[in-house]
Formats: C-alpha cells, sequence, structure tokens
C-alpha cells in the first residue's frame, strides 16, 4: 500500500534520527528512567494486590464480627422477652397480659365485642401515657365506641 501521506515508516525514521542525534548520557539516562518506571509500576501493583487481600481479610473480620453482634444480640432480646412474659405484673410494665389476653380471646369473638377487646389494649389514663402527641381526640373515639358500638 502507497500513501502520499506520512506513515509509520516516517516516523520510525524520525525516531532513529532523533535516537541517533541525541547524546550518549541523555540516551542511558532514558533507559535507566524506563527501568526505573516498570521497576516502580511493578512495585506499585504488588502492593495495590497486597492492599486488595488486606482489604478482603479485613472486611471478612467485619462481617464475621457484625454477625457475632447480631446473634448475641438476638439472644439477649429473647432472654429478655422471656423475662419480661414471666415478670408477675406484666400488664403493669406493659401491655404484655392485655396482648396475651387479647390473643387468647381471639377464638371467642362475639359480634359487638369489637370494640371493648380494642380498648383493653390501649391506655386511656392520660397522664401515664408519654407519647408527645395529643391522643385524647382519638382517646375519646374509642371510649364512645366501647360504651355503643356502630350498629350495622
Amino acid at each position: 500500500e502507497e500513501t502520499n501521506g506520512p506513515t509509520n515508516c516516517y516516523a520510525a525514521i524520525s525516531q532513529a534520527d532523533r535516537l541517533q542525534s541525541e547524546p550518549e548520557s541523555i540516551r542511558k539516562w532514558r533507559e535507566e528512567q524506563k527501568e526505573r518506571l516498570e521497576q516502580l509500576d511493578a512495585n506499585s501493583r504488588k502492593q495495590e494486590a497486597e492492599w486488595k487481600e488486606k482489604a478482603i481479610k479485613e472486611l471478612e473480620e467485619w462481617y464475621a464480627r457484625q454477625d457475632e453482634k447480631l446473634e448475641k444480640t438476638k439472644a439477649s432480646n429473647r432472654v429478655a422477652d422471656e423475662a419480661f412474659y414471666k415478670q408477675p405484673f406484666a400488664d403493669v410494665i406493659g401491655y404484655v397480659a392485655a396482648e396475651e389476653a387479647f390473643v387468647n380471646d381471639a377464638e371467642d369473638v362475639f359480634p359487638g365485642t369489637e370494640w371493648e377487646r380494642v380498648a383493653q389494649l390501649c391506655d386511656f389514663n392520660p397522664k401515664s401515657s408519654k407519647q408527645a402527641k395529643d391522643v385524647s381526640r382519638m382517646r375519646s373515639v374509642l371510649i364512645s365506641l366501647k360504651q355503643a358500638p356502630l350498629v350495622r
């Protein structure tokens, strides 16, 4: 193939001319610099591989620690739940007794008793409530529905 423009042959000739015309000390320095850069590249690739291995190992250790913490937390929560449910005054401390009664009475559902069952789960004492929102209207609606359920 022949072209009228410069080709790789011309670039090779100009490169050869440039290399022949440069002094020996510069050519030697260029070769040493090339070797130094190749060595630095090899070292950086090696160091990067070591860092990746170290990061993978640390990540695996972190996941293992997280799984261990999660299992410990689950176990302690189970123990705390069992202890809480076994307390004699769990209904005073929380709504555990009301929840258990609600679940136990789930089979004894009679028409018209739905609001009474809902009222068992609610705390109607406004002073014992630690909520920041005003729930007095909802409380009054539930009490009125408990006293006079809706008729369909």
